[in-house]
């Protein structure tokens, strides 16, 4: 009797054990399941004349989604021009500027929550700061070859203020500028002016009163770091450089490109350093340096580069193709070896990460 009991006892613990751990392994599963887009990075897919789209790759470069808007929601269209992604808590606001829509979906999940769709003229790219998002509308665009077309072109852009209680647009801030894109700092939203203007432009979000930095033409790209605004110019025919913007005096400094980094395209700030790019390659130097770099990281095979990242140990670059059949995006290691080869949608633009 007592050997038939002890038998019984060693049998219903490893039955538990046994039930406990399918349970455990179950519950794992079951949070992969419900977050699919967790811990990896999503590439934008802009889109041609249709719709655009989202990539995902996890983190550890191994699971790949092409396109994780339609997988979530099978019944929904994205929109056409799918232009920038910014994130609020366990929300992901992305803008498809093709249509004047915002899509709010789950950030883990990418289910759709909310449109944003009305009060919006041609949107490009948001943050977001105590509840309201603010993102800059390009509104009309100038006609360079006709500009008596439409002479208000380069100065009607706006930022929809947007409540993400109501998800509704509540106000605008005219910029009385060409507008792009925006980062924000202490209360303050800092603009670049692409194309043939001079300045950039800070609101003030409390006071909603706009001032202007001269910086010279066609600033693009932007990042902040340690108080730092650092600012390249040059993707649109101008002389390249770097403008490095003091936020608490306004002060500007300059580390001027040479010839033949011309045409320096974007800028991501990692680690204390400045990567940015000029063709198809792509430099580094210390935050703190006062010359740029000549000397390539890597220079990629790829047509032209439109779009760049760089972020957890690796350099991301993406092929603009052909804008109307998928293309591609890359991973590099810091060192500039190749780590991984992916066929994305039509002209991906861009990479937001989700860790």
């Amino acid at each position: 009797m007592k050997f038939s009991k002890l038998l019984l006892i060693t049998l219903s613990i490893s039955l538990f054990v046994s039930c406990s751990s399918d349970d455990d392994k179950n519950n794992d599963t079951n949070v992969e399941i419900e977050s699919p887009y967790k811990n990896g990075f999503f590439i934008l897919n802009e889109g041609s004349l249709g719709q655009g789209s989202v990539s995902f790759l996890s983190k550890d470069l191994s699971t790949f989604t092409k396109d994780a808007y339609t997988s979530a929601n099978p019944k929904d269209l994205i929109g056409k021009y799918v232009q920038n992604i910014f994130f609020d808590g366990d929300k992901a606001y992305i803008i498809s500027g093709g249509s004047n829509v915002i899509n709010v979906v789950n950030r883990y999940t990418f289910k759709l929550i909310a449109k944003i769709d009305s009060g919006l003229a041609k949107p490009r790219y948001g943050v977001v700061k105590d509840g309201k998002a603010y993102v800059t509308n390009a509104n009309t665009y100038y006609n360079f070859e006709k500009p008596l077309e439409n002479p208000n072109g380069n100065i009607d852009d706006y930022i929809a203020v947007i409540n993400l209680t109501t998800n509704t647009v509540e106000s605008k801030i005219e910029l009385k500028a060409t507008g792009n894109r925006i980062v924000l700092k202490e209360g303050k939203l800092y603009i670049t002016e692409p194309y043939n203007n001079n300045n950039l432009l800070i609101v003030d979000i409390a006071t909603k009163t706009l001032e202007t930095i001269a910086i010279g033409s066609s600033a693009d790209t932007m990042e902040e770091e340690n108080g730092i605004l650092y600012i390249l110019r040059g993707p649109y025919g101008a002389r390249s450089e770097i403008v490095k913007v003091k936020l608490s005096d306004k002060t500007t400094t300059k580390i001027a490109f040479p010839e033949s980094l011309d045409g320096a395209g974007f800028l991501d700030i990692y680690e204390s350093k400045i990567y940015y790019t000029a063709g198809s390659s792509v430099y580094a130097i210390n935050t703190t340096a006062t010359t740029p770099s000549t000397t390539a990281i890597l220079t990629s095979t790829i047509g032209y580069l439109y779009g760049f990242a760089v972020n957890n140990n690796f350099i991301y670059l993406a092929d603009s193709g052909d804008y109307k059949q998928d293309s591609k995006a890359y991973i590099y290691n810091l060192g500039g070896t190749l780590q991984k080869e992916l066929t994305v949608g039509v002209a991906p633009n861009g990479f937001y990460f989700n860790n």
